[in-house]
């Protein structure tokens, strides 16, 4: 399956200014996409570039600043260096000139911290190399110039790349069998993209697919003629903007779930999700709910999370509501303010970028759900919706509420 840009694996490339961290990344893409100077402090800001690389696969390199940059100004480079450290899944730390001392120290540190694996590499060794003590700290010796090095370091990127950061486990294998029918139903409106499927509606086609099971494809005018022919699918999974119409019309013995509950069941907090979207039922009155998206986009009076989510939030509730939105990665202020929040679908960002984001949230106990399963609560099938995923899913115990159907 093609991987959108941000789900490869990323690894940040850390040090000093003036260590030869462009022209690592020059090397491992064979090609001048980074600049390269003499001078200390050529790169202000992480620059992104995905490329493959030969026996890892596509990956994305972070080239940046150097974290002794000085002043004012420098310090805020160096911040926005460490706030790589929650999205990235590998890194490797820059060392050169026998230089080794509370900068290279906190750096380790805080890769530990964050439970980052870590390659401590020394550059230029064609002009320079290590002394007895930092021999012992690093891991390889390498020359942009002769390329020496370049080998080890590819592999031992691969021993230490996490699976799960460039191998996504199969939404369905363990829901689905071969030639078992599925059938997606995908809404075209104006918030449809021109002239092509959305990322998870795509990756689950790939998922049917990879599980030789048999696809359809239809949109949801399209529904009452199927069934008319006395189709009868294995799975019916649909967008969860459209949840209650589709749950009305489907008989209640075909398993139904959405493509946004799909996705959350393979993120690392989708049992802490079961768990609290029942409490959206205890919002009050002059509540905060946070609504976090994973991409940055224009919207239109159609957006599901701008518009349609806070709008049948209030229905559902019949409360004096209010809603914050942040996109991409943005970094949270403050949380002290919300009383829950709900992330996406989460589709373009990786495991490790998504853990990172929702972890202060998790860490301070507000109540999280995800799109899809909130709009499964507020439409009242959410063990429906939600059975698929077994036994022990089904089995969690839910707050006590009065549900309310949407169209």
């Amino acid at each position: 399956m093609n991987k959108s840009r941000d789900q490869k694996p990323h690894i940040g490339i850390f040090g000093r200014r003036n260590t030869g961290k462009s022209s690592l990344i020059n090397a491992l893409a064979q090609q001048d996409i980074a600049i390269v100077s003499e001078q200390a402090g050529s790169t202000t800001d992480p620059v992104k570039k995905s490329i493959e690389i030969f026996g890892i696969g596509p990956v994305i390199l972070i080239d940046t600043a150097g974290i002794d940059d000085m002043g004012e100004l420098g310090q805020k480079r160096v911040q926005k260096t460490l706030e790589t450290l929650k999205h990235i899944d590998l890194a490797i730390l820059t060392v050169t000139d026998n230089l080794w001392s509370d900068f290279e120290d906190d750096l380790i540190r805080q890769f530990k911290d964050f439970d980052l694996p870590y390659i401590v590499m020394y550059t230029k060794s064609d002009i320079s190399t290590p002394n007895a003590e930092l021999q012992l700290k690093t891991d390889l010796l390498f020359s942009a110039v002769s390329k020496n090095g370049m080998d080890t370091l590819v592999e031992k990127m691969r021993t230490l790349i996490p699976e799960s950061a460039y191998r996504r486990p199969s939404f369905l294998e363990s829901i689905i069998k071969e030639n078992d029918s599925v059938l997606m139903i995908t809404p075209i409106d104006g918030a449809a993209p021109e002239g092509r499927l959305i990322l998870p509606q795509v990756q689950v086609l790939r998922d049917i697919l990879d599980c030789r099971a048999i696809a359809a494809v239809i949109q949801e005018t399209q529904l009452p003629a199927l069934l008319n022919q006395n189709f009868n699918p294995n799975l019916v999974i649909t967008d969860s903007q459209i949840f209650g119409d589709i749950a009305r019309q489907l008989p209640s013995h075909i398993p139904l779930t959405g493509f946004s509950i799909l996705l959350a069941s393979l993120h690392p907090y989708f049992k802490t999700y079961l768990k609290y979207t029942p409490y959206l039922s205890n919002l009050k009155d002059g509540d905060t709910v946070l609504i976090l998206e994973s991409c940055t986009h224009l919207t239109s009076c159609e957006d599901i999370g701008r518009h349609k989510i806070p709008n049948w939030l209030k229905k559902f509730t019949g409360k004096d509501l209010h809603f914050e939105f942040s996109a991409g990665l943005t970094p949270l202020d403050s949380l002290k303010n919300y009383q829950f929040v709900i992330q996406c679908g989460g589709c373009m960002l990786t495991r490790k970028q998504l853990k990172s984001r929702l972890k202060p949230i998790i860490e301070a106990q507000i109540p999280i759900s995800n799109y899809g399963l909130c709009i499964a609560y507020m439409n009242g099938i959410f063990e429906r919706a939600t059975a698929v995923f077994g036994t022990e899913i089904r089995n969690f115990k839910k707050t006590p509420c009065t549900l309310k159907i949407f169209p």
